[in-house]
């Protein structure tokens, strides 16, 4: 990845940000280049909302400096509001409009008049494919509607940068799919994305880069591959005919393979890094030599869950959120 600044759609160094004793964002740097999708995984409260809402100029960066599309975000942040969109974790419509009114009210507070924002908002709708709901109230949307809609409303006028803070959060898979579709035309139309995400098939599936953040700092960053690959070359997956044998079964695991072993959501399955086949095949015998009922193994690519908990020690969920501006986020 080049570092030529004028590459960069942003450009951040030691961003800091805190609240009370609280260090939200904790020195992060970061290069986003023009015209990509980069991710910034992580869970609730990792400073995701918070680095977003500071590159953004709603929030101020306690130290640190940054610039995005060349404007420096404490120095001339009217030029930086003037090159970016932002579309936050619930939509900022109103209710009671329709789709197409609430389009034409938002072109005609970015100086469109009369038929030209009518033309814009149709345009839009045409290309969220929401031409059928164009006249529908916005509280009558589904989920993936009104998402579409809310990141349609951030493209009146063309931005340089495009700021989706977990876009599909509480949409279900199909309309999840529908916003993947549209965030990579925009990116092939030329407008460079950062959005946040704690789906971890999300930032796999859209993103060029990855920079996986946890209690305010950048642990890691990569390509989904480079990622992966840091958790060496792959993952053993193990089944067991007896569930009561988990806790013995992962022991056993992580002494043979000395790393932290991964329970799957559902508990019936267990993950833990292997260096290679010949380490993964001695845990196997180990764990039967010791009378582990196994009903199932095999050593695959590591998948960015299994990426994010051997970065961290745990699973890319948090129960509770780290500040106030994530806790009103989530």
């Amino acid at each position: 990845m080049t570092n030529d600044a004028s590459n960069l759609a942003i450009c951040a160094r030691g961003l800091v940000r805190r609240f009370g004793d609280l260090t939200a964002v904790a020195g992060i740097d970061l290069d986003v280049r023009r015209g990509m999708i980069f991710a910034v995984l992580g869970p609730n409260g990792a400073g995701k909302t918070t680095l977003l809402r500071m590159l953004a100029t709603l929030t101020a960066a306690d130290d640190g400096t940054a610039t995005v599309m060349g404007h420096d975000i404490a120095a001339a942040p009217q030029k930086v509001r003037a090159s970016i969109a932002m579309t936050g974790q619930f939509a900022s419509l109103d209710e009671d409009l329709t789709g197409r009114d609430n389009l034409m009210m938002l072109a005609r507070l970015w100086g469109f008049r009369g038929r030209a924002a009518r033309i814009r908002a149709d345009e839009l709708l045409a290309a969220f494919e929401l031409s059928g709901a164009a006249r529908k109230q916005v509280k009558d949307y589904s989920g993936g509607m009104r998402r579409r809609l809310d990141i349609a409303a951030s493209l009146v006028v063309t931005p340089g940068v495009l700021f989706l803070d977990e876009p599909t959060t509480g949409l279900d898979p199909s309309a999840r799919k529908g916003v993947w579709h549209l965030i990579r035309q925009l990116a092939e139309s030329g407008v460079t994305i950062l959005l946040t995400t704690q789906y971890l098939e999300e930032a796999d599936q859209l993103a060029e880069r990855i920079a996986v953040i946890d209690h305010g700092r950048k642990i890691a960053e990569g390509t989904s591959r480079e990622l992966k690959a840091a958790t060496g070359s792959g993952v053993l997956h193990v089944s067991l005919a007896d569930q009561s044998q988990l806790e013995a079964a992962a022991e056993l695991l992580a002494a043979r393979l000395g790393s932290a072993v991964q329970r799957s959501p559902e508990g019936a399955e267990l993950s833990v890094p292997a260096g290679n086949a010949a380490d993964a095949n001695a845990a196997i015998a180990a764990l039967i030599a010791a009378g582990v009922s196994v009903a199932d193994f095999r050593l695959g690519a590591p998948s960015l869950d299994e990426v994010f908990f051997a970065l961290t020690g745990q699973p890319a969920t948090s129960e509770t959120p780290q500040n106030p501006e994530e806790a009103a986020a989530s």
